[in-house]
């Protein structure tokens, strides 16, 4: 049955500010505004994510207004991005190209049917918030990791049996979102269904809500993989920090990222999963460090609170024996879990992580971030030809932008004409054939702006350009 909803009770539902409800207190909200402003389906997830059933929960507008923003958009751009191109290569599930199914393919089914199983069992136990919250963060990797890291797969003009894979692979999460989500966002899963489902097998149920619930495969689901890929996802957010913490831009490729992992059974993930990483943070090379302290001073802080109220009168002659130890071992000890030990005044003493700060401090060249045992560290100089590329992509970023807003489809090929500071021109030059299979364009012309055409103007990076655009 897709009715759970009916013997769900809520709590006493609380103001924004966990106050309670009340006409006398002017906080109360009316439910058909919410519902007007955002829909029944985010007023509902939002119920049934907050907290179990029968606790408290805070309510406001702008509450449910979240659940649009994070969860329903994410998951309705998907899905309008799988129709946009499945459409435009007249892709169905009966296509006959046989799927070549990567990595990433295998990670996400495998996601998918552990999916299916934890919702199902939370479901069967009736926990809400189990049988939820899970599938917003599904869906965040579905469109944060998943696409982003296929979406090349798509743009590829020839029909092939990688974008087979990647067709059918977004296309089963898809198809099995709307089931699990027919409970709890019953038009939205319709809406989807209807499309997904009915479009291609008239012979279905009518509705979703008529349709049987979906099964999983546990031989799809490979747990070392899930870990393996989790990993990876680790070591790109812990690059993205790095590069954040020297604020440089995404667009600018960088030479090299290199890694500190866990332990050594995870290791292999940056080699076998090079290629991802080299994408994602848009670098050059991928390694391992040898050790951390290549890239960064380690340094211990001893935390007055634990240790004060442990040691008491004994704490300065702790720390001081803690500061005697070798950093950068002691670091990594603490980073991977593991306690210091100590001997003061003929006395042995074992010291927690939890007792120790581990303070990390990029060295010249490098820029780091680091959680607990995870590091990533980015070389942070740049050749001329690095920064021509990093040129090159804020100039295909704004091409992109204004076929946008020319209302361009996403097949047509142009016409690119262009005309930049000196800079810029060079860098334009050296990357011309990128610059065409990203932006479609047949031709690009330099130093001309015919008039009539959509046009941008620009600066950024101390350089300036004009560019304008003609359909083909």
């Amino acid at each position: 049955s897709n009715c759970f909803e009916n013997v769900i009770s809520l709590g006493m539902i609380l103001d924004k500010d966990g106050k309670k409800m009340s006409k006398s207190r002017g906080n109360v909200v009316d439910p058909w505004d919410v519902i007007d402003q955002h829909g029944a389906d985010a007023f509902r997830w939002y119920l049934y994510t907050a907290s179990p059933p029968g606790q408290e929960r805070r309510f406001s507008d702008e509450l449910v207004g979240e659940v649009v923003r994070t969860f329903t958009l994410t998951l309705w751009n998907t899905y309008s991005f799988f129709v946009t191109y499945a459409n435009l290569d007249d892709w169905s599930p009966t296509q006959d190209v046989q799927p070549e199914y990567s990595d990433l393919d295998r990670w996400l089914l495998s996601s998918l049917h552990a999916l299916v199983r934890d919702v199902t069992e939370a479901y069967e136990n009736y926990n809400v918030p189990a049988a939820t919250r899970p599938i917003e963060k599904f869906v965040d990797q579905l469109s944060n990791w998943y696409l982003r890291r296929s979406r090349r797969r798509y743009w590829k003009t020839e029909s092939d049996s990688d974008k087979a894979a990647a067709y059918a692979t977004l296309y089963e999460a898809l198809k099995t979102l709307a089931y699990l989500l027919a409970p709890t966002m019953p038009f939205m899963a319709e809406e989807m269904y209807r499309n997904l489902v009915l479009e291609v097998a008239p012979e279905a149920p009518t509705s979703v809500h008529l349709a049987e619930w979906p099964g999983y495969d546990p031989d799809l689901i490979d747990e070392g993989l899930n870990q393996d890929m989790a990993t990876v996802m680790k070591l790109a957010s812990l690059g993205h920090a790095a590069r954040n913490s020297e604020n440089m831009k995404v667009r600018q490729p960088l030479a090299e990222a290199a890694f500190v992992v866990g332990n050594a059974e995870e290791q292999s993930v940056v080699a076998d999963y090079a290629d991802l990483l080299m994408d994602e943070l848009n670098v050059k090379e991928v390694s391992l460090l040898g050790s951390a302290s290549e890239a960064v001073q380690f340094s211990l802080n001893p935390l007055p609170k634990q240790l004060g109220q442990r040691f008491k009168s004994r704490f300065p002659k702790v720390r001081q024996k803690l500061l005697e130890l070798p950093a950068d071992k002691s670091a990594r000890k603490l980073l991977d879990g593991e306690s210091l030990r100590i001997n003061v005044e003929g006395e042995d003493y074992e010291i927690t992580p939890d007792e120790v700060e581990v303070r990390a401090e990029a060295k010249e060249g490098y820029a780091v971030a680091s959680e607990g045992a995870y590091l990533a560290a980015l070389v942070t100089e740049l050749t001329p030809e690095l920064v021509n590329e990093g040129l090159v992509r804020e100039f295909v970023r704004r091409v992109q932008s204004l076929r946008k807003d020319a209302d361009f489809d996403i097949a047509d090929r142009i016409h690119l004409y262009y005309t930049a500071s000196e800079g810029l021109t060079k860098a334009i030059q050296s990357f011309e054939d990128y610059i065409k299979e990203e932006t479609l364009a047949k031709e690009i012309t330099a130093g001309e702006n015919p008039e009539g055409l959509p046009m941008l103007q620009d600066e950024f990076d101390d350089e300036s350009v004009r560019i304008s655009i003609e359909k083909l």
